[in-house]
């Protein structure tokens, strides 16, 4: 099983690699959002993943806030979703050969971590997202975690949130981790399950909602484990 799991990652890194050319020709063809999403399918069709939904996503929501387990994230949520998602990512994402160019030609957010000029151009940077009805989509860890623990929230989220008094909707992917991990040079295709909770106006007047937000996360996560024998 463990020899098949790392054949199965070969062969999936492969398809990624693949899609992501697909999908830098696509936008020179096709409008945003759709040479992502086309990609992301091609994905999902050819590693044989499956989604499950639970909840019901927001019509009028403005900011996606995803918990972070592996690189098939994107994936997932781009094909659960038909909105057209503006992704924020480290800079040093952006400087990466190949990744960069598949994130910076449909016009995604960077951010330089520590740095005031950087916040001011990610405001910046949003504000015209949001404009062209764009939805913000984050991942607030602001890395992966394969521990089944949500990292402490960075502030960027907030700061955001905050200042365009956006709706923003939580949504919690359940062990992405166990299905594709670069780390362990493992894949094994497996049914995902994302879980879309209520949305909300973010509330600038009160300072704890992005730290009280992780702690409802991880208790959505949690209770999924527990109460769903599927994911044993």
């Amino acid at each position: 099983m463990k020899i098949l799991a790392h054949i199965n990652w070969f062969v999936a890194t492969v398809i990624i690699f693949v899609a992501l050319t697909f999908s830098i020709i696509f936008y020179f063809i096709i409008p945003r959002p759709y040479a992502r999403k086309i990609s992301a399918w091609f994905i999902r069709l050819t590693t044989f993943f499956r989604t499950t939904v639970k909840g019901e996503e927001d019509p009028d929501v403005q900011m996606f806030l995803i918990n972070h387990q592996s690189d098939l994230d994107i994936g997932v949520m781009e094909t659960v979703t038909k909105k057209d998602l503006a992704w924020v990512a480290k800079k040093a994402l952006f400087d990466v050969p190949f990744f960069g160019l598949a994130m910076s030609l449909p016009e995604d957010i960077e951010i330089e971590r520590e740095s005031k000029t950087s916040l001011l151009k990610l405001l910046r940077a949003a504000k015209d997202r949001l404009k062209k009805k764009r939805v913000i989509t984050m991942f607030p860890e602001g890395t992966r975690s394969r521990t089944g623990r949500m990292l402490p929230f960075k502030s960027g989220a907030k700061v955001i949130a905050d200042k365009y008094k956006l709706r923003v909707q939580p949504v919690v992917l359940i062990e992405t981790a166990s299905c594709y991990d670069i780390k362990r040079f493992y894949y094994m295709p497996k049914d995902i399950t994302v879980i879309f909770m209520p949305a909300f106006v973010a509330d600038k007047n009160d300072p704890n909602w992005l730290s009280d937000l992780r702690e409802k996360m991880q208790k959505v996560y949690d209770d999924e484990l527990a109460n769903n024998p599927s994911h044993r």
